[in-house]
């Protein structure tokens, strides 16, 4: 059976192509900078060389577009036509207390999910877009969507109840549900592989750090908490998310702007961030380079972001009463050894001690603590692809 798996975050589509009675993968591609100047599609049969392409691409929907052209070409696609593809995994980040689990996509599932969209404005949309394009294309192929939020569905009352009028809680489910499941999920499972031991017997800190971002404390197996809350703006500071404020903070600012609370939602999910600090962008690389350049702004964004970061490791470190090990993933964690430097500096008190020279590296599956760390730090490329496809095949095969 193909599977065809379509990531999308919120400048980016990732997707690959599985053969899951193998679970060899045929294809896979990312988009970038969807929305942004410069958006770039690269595609890579498995055996071939990488084919890039530059075009605009102003949303998800033309994005998708240009996904399934490459997986039918005749040259570097896998498919003569998308009737060869049996089943379509979608990741999709929110559908509040509605599904704890992967559910097969439906007329219902669908209203669900525009019903969430006001809790992951970055996100839902995105993930609709997604959805509707390929059950245009591909009406008759079962799809499945696989949720951020299901792996946090372990944390105790402790970590997901907010300090509110507990109707709140009781009438609309307010509550903090945290996100990127999936990849937290895959990375806590190969940090086991890696250190040769049981996840019920570690406490893991998982770092997924990209342009949306966040933290979970692993915790014998099971998530005891996460950075991300009510919707994926609280947290961290991330590309274009404020991560956690005072919230008086808007209803100051809404007065002294002459802003309305959908403003200020715009302001703290589209233009806060280190988009928001920096005025230069969005993307990491871009602040990475104007900070080299001298940029001040820029300079202070990534020193921002690398204490939020940092402070949430500490914090996990104490609820959890230790730590086994750190695991870095998602884009700018996996690729950025300057950032993970940053984070790891001066936490040698927790046990916490990083190794430049293995620190040298991007992409791939690496220990980069020094031999003196109480704690191991790892390196994982997140593959939410696989674990989506994995769903997508059990719950298409037991139709």
């Amino acid at each position: 059976m193909k599977v065809l798996v379509i990531n999308c975050g919120s400048s980016s589509l990732k997707y690959q192509v599985l053969e899951m009675e193998t679970e060899e993968l045929l294809c896979k591609g990312l988009v970038e900078r969807i929305g942004i100047d410069g958006s770039v599609i690269n595609h890579v049969k498995s055996g071939m060389d990488k084919w890039v392409k530059e075009t605009p691409m102003k949303n998800h929907t033309e994005a998708k577009g240009h996904v399934l052209e490459a997986l039918v070409n005749p040259e570097r696609g896998i498919a003569k036509s998308m009737k060869e593809i049996s089943a379509v995994g979608h990741r999709v980040v929110h559908a509040g207390e509605k599904y704890a689990n992967s559910v097969l996509i439906t007329d219902e599932v669908i209203e669900v999910l525009k019903e969430c969209s006001e809790l992951a404005p970055l996100h839902n949309p995105a993930n609709l877009q997604g959805i509707a394009a390929c059950r245009e294309l591909m009406p008759d192929t079962p799809m499945v969507a696989v949720f951020d939020t299901a792996f946090h569905q372990t944390m105790p009352p402790e970590s997901y109840i907010y300090g509110l009028p507990y109707e709140y809680y009781e009438k609309y489910a307010v509550r903090r549900y945290g996100f990127h499941g999936t990849s937290h999920k895959y990375v806590a499972m190969r940090a086991t592989k890696m250190l040769g031991k049981d996840m019920a017997d570690l406490k893991l800190i998982t770092c997924h750090l990209g342009n949306g971002a966040s933290i979970a404390a692993v915790k014998n197996g099971k998530v005891f908490d996460t950075s991300m809350g009510f919707t994926p703006v609280a947290g961290l500071v991330m590309g274009t998310r404020c991560g956690d404020i005072d919230p008086a903070i808007l209803a100051f600012v809404a007065a002294k702007e002459d802003k309305s609370f959908a403003d200020m939602d715009k302001v703290i999910n589209k233009q806060s961030g280190v988009y928001g600090l920096s005025g230069v962008s969005s993307d990491f690389r871009d602040v990475e380079a104007a900070a080299d350049e001298g940029n001040e702004r820029a300079k202070i964004a990534l020193k921002v972001y690398a204490h939020r970061v940092k402070a949430y490791i500490g914090a996990y470190i104490a609820e959890m009463n230790g730590c086994d090990a750190i695991i870095f993933t998602a884009g700018l964690a996996e690729n950025g050894k300057t950032m993970r430097k940053a984070i790891c500096e001066n936490m040698d008190s927790l046990g916490i001690v990083l190794c430049d020279e293995r620190n040298d590296v991007r992409g791939k599956e690496a220990l980069i603590s020094a031999v003196s760390s109480d704690v191991k730090i790892l390196l994982i490329p997140t593959n939410e692809e696989l674990m989506i496809a994995k769903d997508t095949y059990e719950i298409v095969g037991a139709l």
